[in-house]
C-alpha cells in the first residue's frame, strides 16, 4: 500500500468526526515501520500534510477540512466517490458481524 491509499484508509476508518495531520501521520509511520526499517516520521509527516492540503482544496474533492485546524475528513457531501467507500465500509462490516460462529468445541460425551 503506497502512503496515499493508507491515508485514504485511515480517513474512511476516522469517519465524520475527521482526524488530525498528527494522529494521521503516526499511522502512516506505524503502517511502514518494520523490524528493519524505520521511515523518518518527519518525512512522513511533511508528506501527510502536503498530500492533505493538495487533495482539499476544491468541494469536488475526496477529501475536506472539517473546521478545526489540522483536522481532515473524506468529503461525503460533495464527492460521491467518498460516499461510496464509505457505505462499502459499513457494508464489509456488517457482512463481518453477520457470519455465525462456528462451534469448533469437542463433545466429550459422545
Amino acid at each position: 500500500m503506497t502512503y496515499d491509499q493508507q491515508i485514504l484508509h485511515i480517513l474512511t476508518t476516522a469517519g465524520e468526526r475527521g482526524i488530525s495531520v498528527q494522529a494521521i501521520a503516526k499511522h502512516v509511520y506505524n503502517m511502514n515501520r518494520t523490524f528493519f526499517v524505520e521511515p523518518d516520521l518527519e518525512e512522513i509527516h511533511n508528506y501527510v500534510q502536503q498530500y492533505l492540503l493538495k487533495n482539499s482544496k476544491s468541494s469536488q474533492s475526496l477529501i475536506e477540512s472539517t473546521g478545526r485546524r489540522g483536522y481532515y475528513r473524506l468529503n461525503t457531501t460533495g464527492c460521491a466517490d467518498a460516499l461510496q467507500m464509505l457505505q462499502f465500509r459499513e457494508e464489509q462490516q456488517e457482512k463481518e458481524e453477520e457470519k455465525p460462529q462456528q462451534d469448533l468445541s469437542l463433545d466429550l460425551f459422545d
